[in-house]
């Protein structure tokens, strides 16, 4: 991969939001010889284990009526399935099926230590693919977050879009181009890949800063960089030697709903990412955040949850 390319893909990378709370399974059944769920009866949360093609097994998370319209939510790099935590609890949301999990690498996902693992776009596609399929989803909105969204591109590129309701990128990186993403991206690449650990631990917590107009703190803030240090150093370093490096074909082709959600602030991802994406797709929408940097759900969670409820009922009528 030419060393440019692999400066810029950093501008992928995202921050969770959720505070985990303990919680102990109260119901175990299978549903097939590589996936199981458990049941929380007290919040409503079912979590389920799927097994993607190369044996990696993601662990998720659903909540809501099976029946009704469903969300896919796919977190971004260093990241985990409590990025959106503000979303499970939201109002506007509650009549929704959510659905969310850890990328491989993250969270309670397993952590493939060959670089490989996260460099073939196709392994990510195949993910998502393999949460639709254990957590029974019919037709799910998409919803990705900087990476998350080009793992919901890879997706889109790999198995098609006709099983998909509409997709929701949110500050996501689709293309790595020099004039679509931030210096400042570009510079966590290598210390956010570095094997030295002091230089990791560093970007890490400056990295986290960067994610945001109006920065966490306090109990939020420590939850969120212990989220970070879960993640494998493989999935920085493999992720960045990826060789799939735009993916607006697959957007393009894509003839379903696409809603773009970008804060007006973003330090790693330029407001041009999405407005290239809105140029292959003239027919989407572009909702600026004028309050928010890289997390517009974190920060302007009402708003975002308005727009995104009113997004999958009118993909859902198409």
């Amino acid at each position: 991969m030419h060393p440019t390319r692999r400066h810029l893909v950093t501008a992928a990378a995202v921050v969770g939001t959720g505070i985990m709370q303990p919680r102990s399974a109260s119901a175990r059944s299978p549903l097939s010889n590589s996936e199981e769920v458990f049941t929380d009866a007290a919040d409503a949360l079912v979590t389920f284990s799927a097994r993607s093609s190369d044996g990696t097994v993601l662990t998720g998370q659903s909540k809501g009526d099976p029946s009704a319209p469903e969300i896919l939510f796919i977190h971004g790099l260093r990241q985990s399935r409590l990025s959106w935590d503000k979303q499970f609890a939201d109002p506007a949301l509650a009549g929704l099926r959510l659905v969310r999990f850890d990328l491989r690498g993250h969270g309670d996902s397993d952590k493939p230590t060959a670089l490989e693992a996260y460099s073939d776009a196709d392994r990510w596609a195949d993910d998502v693919a393999a949460v639709i399929g254990a957590a029974k989803l019919r037709r799910p909105v998409l919803v990705g977050w900087s990476l998350g969204g080009y793992v919901a591109g890879a997706y889109l590129r790999k198995h098609g879009g006709s099983g998909i309701a509409g997709v929701n990128l949110v500050d996501a990186v689709t293309r790595l181009s020099p004039d679509l993403l931030t210096p400042l991206a570009g510079e966590f690449t290598g210390s956010a890949t570095s094997h030295d650990l002091a230089t990791r631990v560093a970007a890490t917590a400056d990295f986290l800063a960067a994610c945001f107009h109006r920065p966490p703190t306090g109990v939020e803030l420590q939850r969120m960089l212990v989220i970070n240090g879960m993640t494998a150093r493989a999935a920085n370093e493999g992720f960045v030697r990826t060789e799939t490096t735009d993916l607006g074909h697959a957007l393009a082709a894509y003839d379903g709903p696409l809603l773009l959600t970008h804060g007006a602030h973003d330090r790693l991802v330029r407001l041009a990412m999405s407005e290239h994406v809105r140029s292959l797709k003239p027919q989407s929408h572009l909702s600026v955040y004028a309050e928010s940097g890289h997390s517009p759900f974190h920060e302007e969670p009402v708003r975002f949850g308005r727009e995104l409820a009113a997004f999958v009922a009118a993909a859902n009528r198409g």
